[in-house]
């Protein structure tokens, strides 16, 4: 038989094994063996803030978990949307992964104009954990109590700066519901991160942060910062001294920041499954919980960890924020 008649034949039997179904269109196997490379998972703002908190801090369990090793990158800008736009654009592989949170996944929604949807172009993962808030202040303010604090921001109206995260960020709505609540213009000092915000307040560059608790508890401890109130309805277990907002005499002032993990729209369900179970694990681990704990962020229960849950929850805080931006006409700066 020459070339050519081999070739031929060769031809013939590939067909027919593809008309049996012998070949599918997937490798068998594929879902078994994901993943098989390094798996990024891209932090939408600065190092050192509480979403590069809680990645640093599951990193290692996922990577036992999956077997692969788990790098976190770091992509700044525009309130988290230049990372988030990174992950929606993603090859939908399971291999590049994000973090988001309130700010990415429901204020800039109603903020930006992206050039991705907050909710049709990713695929809900796994919720990681929540936080309140915590209204903190440079230690030199003369206040000792939230009253004392709203007084002293009254009789400094216009003079008074509050430390954000950035345009469309938890800490930016925090003190604008803080600012219309007590009826006080604070002017709104941005940064690139809820770190570098807080380190202006603890060096008097600026007054006061309506700050996420996994960032300001370690400086409160140490009393480079002074606590006035959590921005929730009961206290936090991390720190039972510090008052609710209700106790302390702002009653309804409330802000949570939640951390999700989502991947771009068009992953495979058994993916986005492997992934699920392997955070789940790693949030079961006591030393994760304890971690966590320290540094100010709650683990939901199980129920709530699951792709499901962390849909409805956006879904929701969309419903509820998006009006307060919108009629407070919150623009890009």
């Amino acid at each position: 038989m020459n070339l050519l008649t081999r070739t031929a034949a060769l031809w013939a039997t590939l067909a027919a094994v593809i008309a049996a179904g012998a070949l599918p269109s997937q490798p068998v196997g594929a879902a078994e063996s994901y993943p098989s490379r390094p798996i990024t998972i891209v932090v939408p703002l600065a190092a050192g803030g509480p979403l590069d908190t809680i990645a640093r801090i599951l990193s290692e369990p996922m990577r036992a978990s999956l077997g692969q090793p788990i790098i976190v990158e770091n992509v700044t800008g525009a309130s988290g949307s230049v990372g988030a736009g990174r992950v929606a654009r993603a090859a939908p592989d399971g291999l590049t992964l994000g973090i988001g949170f309130i700010g990415t996944h429901v204020f800039n929604g109603a903020i930006y104009q992206l050039n991705y949807d907050v909710v049709k172009d990713f695929e809900p993962i796994a919720l990681l954990s929540s936080n309140p808030h915590i209204v903190v202040a440079n230690p030199a303010l003369p206040a000792t109590d939230l009253k004392g604090l709203i007084a002293w921001l009254r009789t400094h109206q216009d003079k008074a700066s509050a430390g954000t995260a950035g345009v469309g960020a938890s800490t930016h709505m925090g003190a604008v519901l803080f600012s219309n609540l007590i009826g006080v213009h604070i002017a709104l000092v941005p940064y690139r991160g809820a770190a570098p915000a807080l380190q202006d307040v603890i060096a008097g560059q600026t007054d006061i942060m309506v700050d996420v608790a996994s960032n300001s508890l370690p400086y409160v401890q140490s009393g480079k910062v002074r606590p006035f109130a959590v921005t929730a309805a009961t206290r936090l277990a991390s720190a039972p001294d510090i008052p609710t907002t209700d106790e302390a005499g702002l009653p309804g002032f409330y802000i949570t920041t939640w951390y999700g993990l989502y991947g771009p729209k068009g992953m495979p369900q058994d993916i986005i499954a492997k992934l699920d179970a392997a955070v789940m694990a790693a949030l079961a681990d006591p030393a994760v919980r304890r971690r966590c704990a320290d540094v100010g962020l709650a683990i939901p229960p199980p129920d709530q960890q699951t792709p499901q849950a962390l849909a409805a929850l956006q879904r929701a805080e969309i419903e509820k924020w998006w009006p307060i931006i919108k009629a407070a006409n919150i623009k890009p700066e």
